[in-house]
């Protein structure tokens, strides 16, 4: 089963400094057929605008994957974190047994991101925070993981989920495969581009829910930046 999730159509709020478009039920968007796919409970594309961001806030038992498609976000914590991650790369945040964080714009330009929550398979454990380098060279043609809580993903920034990010760049006539287990799911979206997923058509910010399918081919019909989430 393979359903495209148009970008036109998905739940979302204009709040002036943020522009955020949600895949799942999230804040004051409720559907009652999208509360979460598999443990993936959040899938939120969001634009900060310069100079602005989200206020320090708290979470607990979620692990907060944020992947940047556009400009850099700044993190801060109540462990003493301090960072900032750019376009094409990540920060996983396992909120654990409680976190409190703000994550902002500092830059001159507008910001995008994709902020994804999976649920943990671990709950009350000491929160934690990361980030790293993913240069988008190495996943030219071929899907690479990002994150993962997976044994067999060492390289992989860690996250408490049975569950993977991965990520490929494609240019137009390029394909990537992806190999499903059985009983999972996948939730991909192209940041960029156009592209084709075993035959199904979707355009940049679209959301693609799969499941039952034991291969995913990934066909890009214009240079195309795409993320998958793999969960159980």
């Amino acid at each position: 089963m393979i359903e495209r999730r148009p970008y036109s159509e998905l739940g979302g709020a204009q709040h002036g400094w943020l522009d955020t478009r949600h895949h799942f039920s999230f804040a004051e968007y409720y559907d009652p057929t999208r509360m979460h796919w598999g443990a993936l409970r959040v899938w939120n594309d969001d634009t900060i605008a310069a100079h602005s961001g989200f206020p320090e806030h708290p979470h607990r038992d979620m692990e907060i994957i944020t992947y940047v498609l556009k400009g850099a976000i700044s993190h801060e914590d109540s462990l003493g974190n301090q960072g900032r991650t750019v376009a094409g790369d990540v920060q996983v945040m396992s909120a654990g047994s409680g976190i409190t964080h703000s994550e902002s714009n500092l830059e001159d330009e507008p910001t995008e991101l994709f902020q994804i929550w999976i649920m943990p398979n671990q709950k009350g454990l000491p929160p934690s925070w990361g980030t790293q380098p993913f240069p988008k060279a190495e996943r030219t043609g071929a899907f690479v993981t990002l994150a993962s809580g997976l044994q067999t993903d060492e390289r992989a920034l860690p996250i408490r989920a049975d569950a993977r990010l991965v990520a490929a760049t494609l240019r137009a006539g390029q394909s990537a495969d992806y190999r499903m287990s059985v009983g999972r799911k996948a939730y991909l979206v192209a940041a960029t581009g156009r592209i084709e997923v075993n035959g199904l058509v979707a355009f940049a910010r679209d959301g693609i829910a799969v499941r039952d399918e034991a291969l995913l081919r990934v066909r890009a019909l214009e240079d195309s930046e795409i993320i998958l989430v793999d969960v159980a």
